[in-house]
This record gives structure tokens, sequence and C-alpha cells, in this order.
């Protein structure tokens, strides 16, 4: 039986989520090693949740040490359908200003350290990642804005970079000449695991500060910039609880988005190539459609 509908992944600054009830927490294992923490499942807004901070408690693994694969994996195995994830991000752009969210429906992947599949080692597979981000699941975080009073812009492209270091100036004014609206380090290799493992995905981008690009950034104090990330927090807190609420029960309403099949015809390795490791890795995520 399902322990949750709904996945909320925690970002810089949301460690915790205010407003569970009948929490307890969980260790998932996963056939690909430990997930960033435990996880809080409760229920918010009369919704089976499940929670995890992305960075561990205490802010203790770097983007690039992630176990992305583990995490979505864990949510997966939890039963959950929908994740919300949060993450703190810089500006390239003058109107995305500090402690407005963008919710973006693009991303830019300038990764190197990472792996963002669940196929491999005896099976391979594509899936459909034209639109990384799930519409019915944005469109709820982005009402929730409005509903709780935070600014929040629909739609933009989030360029992922590797990190932990931040961007050149040289590095951002290019990812400004291509149109990007925010910088972080974590949410692309999530989207991407998510669409395998047909769970609908979507990212909450917290404005922090501007980018270097923006004269005057190096004038910016680390006390301002947390001060930032407090109020984002609170704000975030907000929105997703307003958002859990908004989006509609999968008990009784079915998801028609094409996250909910996005692996049906994904796997391309003949059946009987597939090796018995394989199957067993992935059974959870492709089982239904190769008969194991």
């Amino acid at each position: 039986m399902s322990q949750a509908e709904i996945g909320i992944i925690g970002g810089s600054g949301l460690y915790s989520m205010p407003g569970f009830t009948n929490v307890h927490e969980e260790r998932i294992e996963t056939p690909f090693g430990s997930p960033s923490d435990a996880f809080v499942l409760g229920e918010l807004e009369g919704r089976k949740v499940a929670f995890l901070a992305r960075h561990g408690r205490g802010h203790r693994i770097l983007p690039s040490e992630l176990n992305f694969r583990a995490n979505i994996y864990a949510f997966k195995k939890l039963g959950v359908e929908r994740i919300v994830s949060v993450s703190a991000v810089g500006s390239l752009k003058e109107e995305h200003k500090p402690t407005d969210f963008v919710i973006p429906d693009q991303f830019i992947d300038r990764t190197f350290h990472r792996i963002s599949t669940f196929f491999g080692d005896g099976i391979v597979g594509h899936v459909a990642f034209g639109d990384p981000v799930c519409a019915t699941v944005a469109k709820a975080a982005a009402d929730a804005c409005a509903t709780v009073g935070v600014s929040g812009k629909l739609g933009g492209t989030y360029v992922c970079m590797e990190g932990p270091q931040f961007s050149t100036r040289a590095e951002s004014n290019l990812y400004r000449s291509w149109g990007a609206d925010v910088i972080g380090m974590t949410n692309l290799q999530e989207a991407k695991l998510a669409r395998e493992a047909e769970i609908c995905y979507a990212t909450i981008a917290m404005v922090t500060d501007y980018d270097c690009w923006r004269e005057g950034h190096d004038a910016v104090t680390v006390e301002e910039i947390v001060a930032v990330l407090h109020k984002n927090a609170d704000n975030a807190a907000k929105v997703v609880k307003a958002a859990v609420a908004a989006l509609p029960p999968t008990s009784t309403v079915a998801r028609t988005c094409a996250c909910a099949s996005a692996a049906k015809y994904a796997v391309l390795t003949q059946p009987d190539a597939i090796p018995d490791a394989a199957k067993e890795r992935l059974k959870l995520l492709f089982g239904k459609y190769l008969g194991w």
C-alpha cells in the first residue's frame, strides 16, 4: 500500500516541512544505495506526503555528491506520483529579484560528474524529455504562489551547473545570452530520473541573489544572502502547503499527463538479453511493461 502520494524535496534553507501531522521517519534502502536522509512521512493538508531534505539535515552533501537515483527510486518505492522540488537559485535576469520564485519549464545541463539515468548495466532505454516539467504540478505551484501572496513566475529556463563553485562572470553572461532565467546545481538530474520513474515533477526555484553578472554583486554580504534564504524558506513552506492542497488526488483523479506513462516504450533492449540483475534492480520502475 502506498505510504505517500506527494513528495517534497527541500533545498537550501528548507530542511523540514511545517504543518505535518501524524509524522514518522523511515529510512529507505534502494538498489542504488541510500538516499540523502531519512524520509519524513505524514499528512499535509489531508494528503499523504513524503519529505526529503536534499542535502541531508545539517546540509552535509554537496550537489555533486547527491545520490539522485536513490532519492527518486525511494520516492517511487513509497508510492509517490508527484514531486514538488524546492531549490535555491541565482537570478540571470533583472526581473527575477531576490525572494521571487520561478517555476521553470526548461533546463540546460551544464553538469559533468553525475549519473542521471536508471538505465545502463545491461539495459538500454530512452524517454522523451522535450517538456521536462509536469505542467499540472507547475501550475499548482504557480497558483499556490498567488494564493499565499508570493511573487511566483510560471515558466523559464533553469541552468543546472556542476558547482560547488559559482559561475565565472564570463559563464554567467553566456547563460544570459542564451536567455536563461535562473541558475542552480541540483534540479535537472531529479527531473530526468523522475521522468524515467513516471513521477510528475516540478521545481520551485527560490531566488536568493543575482548571479555574478550584475554590477555590485560582490557587495552582497553573506548575512544578506542568509536573510533571503530564511525568508524564502518561510515562503516556500506556505507555497508548498498550498500546492499540495491544490493538486488533484490521484486516488480519485487518474493522471492524464505524459509523465504517467513516460517509460511505456522506453526499453530498447531485447527482453531475453536483459540480465537478471538489471531486472531485479528495475522491476519497480519498468516491470509492469516487461512482464517481470
